[in-house]
């Protein structure tokens, strides 16, 4: 965790009020698909808003300011005291103190505090230790021990991992086309429904926009809707692929957990993670398979997770 502060404002706990979470905070959840912000008065949430992505892994500095500015516009003014985002791709000190130099000129004086993302998730799934498993357009586990030792598994990104991700489930859906197609099969409902999205006509195409710079990362990821779809619809392969989303997810937990010596509770969040049934189903029964029995979906958005952060131990 890095903290970027105006030498001006005293941290919470030490000089100021009693109260950390008296005063304006703003809280941030910085995903691959979009910056989800709530602006606390006192610990009470006023304003929720939601701009496109500040992940400079996912978008250009340039425009990650711009999204955060719009955010920051309508969250709305006032003499904010801190600052807690919480955002995918924080893998370092530079990492961090990148992203709190974007936030810093929106807040000036405020203290601002950047963490990977999946720590707000495990403190808005109500746990002190634990393990978190984000599963969005990306993917990674996060936990930490009552001896405050902490472990990661996952998070590389899409070019390295992100298992059991939207963009892994986008991609795949993509690969199975492709493997219909040469092996001379017909389209199926979930080809289909990925041609159709994409605006194409073969599944030979699918590889040109694949590589396209007119695609991405988010674009892929959105596609994994059709996996989803065309399982619910009864496609087996489609919901093997779940099931193996599931199974992947499940793994990364299972590494955090036999790091820190724990066994659980578990806490999966995330887009995926938090709305699709198969996917929970497949997580929780390889974990149980593993011994794992305190498992649990995120009932609120990690941004929420904030306030557990703020007010508890750094």
């Amino acid at each position: 965790m890095t903290n970027t502060q105006n030498p001006s404002t005293a941290p919470v706990g030490q000089a100021g009020p009693a109260n950390p979470l008296h005063g304006i905070t703003i809280g941030l959840d910085i995903g691959g698909t979009k910056t989800h912000g709530v602006r606390f008065e006192d610990g009470i949430p006023v304003a929720d808003e939601s701009a496109g992505s500040s992940n400079v892994q996912n978008v250009t500095r340039e425009e990650a300011a711009r999204n955060l500015a719009d955010l920051f516009a309508r969250i709305g003014a006032g003499p904010v005291a801190q600052v807690y985002a919480g955002s995918g791709g924080i893998d370092t000190d530079e990492d961090a103190a990148a992203l709190a130099g974007l936030i810093q000129p929106l807040v000036p004086g405020a203290k601002v505090t950047v963490v990977h993302d999946s720590r707000l998730l495990l403190a808005a799934g109500r746990a002190g230790t634990g393990v978190a498993v984000i599963a969005g357009t990306g993917s990674a586990a996060w936990g930490r021990n009552a001896d405050g030792g902490e472990a990661r598994a996952g998070g590389w990104g899409y070019l390295l991992g992100d298992e059991g991700s939207g963009y892994w489930l986008g991609r795949e859906a993509v690969r199975h086309s492709l493997r219909r197609m040469n092996q001379g099969l017909p389209v199926d409902p979930l080809t289909s429904a990925l041609l159709k999205s994409c605006g194409l006509d073969h599944p030979n195409k699918l590889i040109a926009l694949f590589h396209s710079p007119e695609t991405g990362r988010r674009f892929w990821a959105q596609q994994a809707r059709h996996v989803v779809e065309a399982a619910a619809a009864g496609h087996q392969d489609s919901a093997a692929l779940l099931d193996q989303c599931g199974k992947d997810l499940a793994a990364l937990a299972v590494q955090v957990l036999g790091q820190l010596g724990l066994d659980g509770p578990v806490i999966l969040g995330g887009g995926l993670g938090m709305n699709v049934v198969p996917v929970q189903e497949s997580f929780r029964r390889n974990l149980s398979e593993a011994g794992i029995t305190d498992v649990r979906i995120l009932d609120q958005e990690p941004v929420f997770g904030v306030l557990e952060l703020v007010a508890g131990p750094a």
